[in-house]
């Protein structure tokens, strides 16, 4: 490990992130041991990004988020791992508060908050969406879920902590990526269902509900409204997601 590096292993899982990941890697390859990119098949310049940036670059077929975060887990040289996806960047301040935390962390696991920023954004708007994450943990007392869908650090044994800096995640590329990603995201919410053999209670009603609710929750509740037309039809967009995963999963079931 060089001088002056935390020892801790940061990995990223990709496909087609060449145009964002380079800003992730950027963003702790200074102050960590190593970062590693899991790549699942990119046909853009994603693996070239990687590398150029100064990570390592390993190839994994794709076996569902929760597997493939596991994967990148068992790459790891240290005991201490921060978990970013290639649409994430560490705050300045965020680096700050892990680095005082070494050489002696007092827990063995720390949430962060993972703050949306919306296209033409350059920070956080007012009520940005916040995900509160457990991404730097040390794997000798805990894990990531194997679900296909969902992707939690589960500990063990062991105390967590809170960091108070966040994480900057720019999701969204566009209109266009941003309905591909629903697409996509809610066959695996359906299937990931289905496979649990669990049917959701009142599924018909909630069919029909569920798109004003998630609109609600997402133009009301996040603070959309405050972001204009643009807002409004990101609002959108979160209520068909809620939506076509319940639509996909009545289907699957018929």
């Amino acid at each position: 490990m060089s001088a002056g590096k935390l020892p801790i292993s940061v990995f990223i899982i990709a496909v087609d992130e060449g145009d964002r990941v380079g800003r992730t890697i950027e963003s702790v390859r200074d102050w960590v041991d190593e970062v590693i990119v899991i790549d699942s098949g990119s046909k853009d310049d994603t693996v070239a990004v990687s590398e150029a940036a100064g990570a390592r670059v390993m190839f994994h077929a794709w076996p569902g988020y929760g597997e493939q975060k596991r994967f990148g887990e068992d790459q790891c040289r240290n005991d201490w791992l921060l978990n970013l996806d290639a649409d994430e960047v560490v705050s300045a301040a965020l680096a700050a508060e892990i680095r005082a935390l070494f050489p002696s962390p007092s827990h063995q696991g720390y949430w962060m908050d993972v703050v949306e920023i919306l296209p033409g954004e350059s920070a956080p708007g007012w009520f940005a969406h916040t995900v509160k994450c457990l991404r730097l943990y040390d794997k000798k007392f805990g894990r990531f879920d194997p679900s296909t869908v969902h992707d939690s650090v589960h500990l063990v044994s062991g105390t967590e902590g809170s960091l108070g800096a966040i994480v900057e995640h720019r999701s969204s590329r566009g209109f266009a990526h941003t309905i591909a990603k629903i697409n996509r995201y809610s066959t695996m919410q359906a299937q990931n269902m289905v496979g649990r053999k669990k049917r959701p209670v009142l599924l018909e009603l909630r069919i029909v509900l569920e798109f004003a609710i998630g609109f609600f929750k997402a133009y009301v509740l996040r603070g959309y409204f405050l972001k204009g037309m643009y807002g409004f039809i990101n609002a959108m967009h979160y209520g068909l997601s809620r939506f076509e995963r319940l639509a996909k999963y009545w289907e699957a079931e018929r």
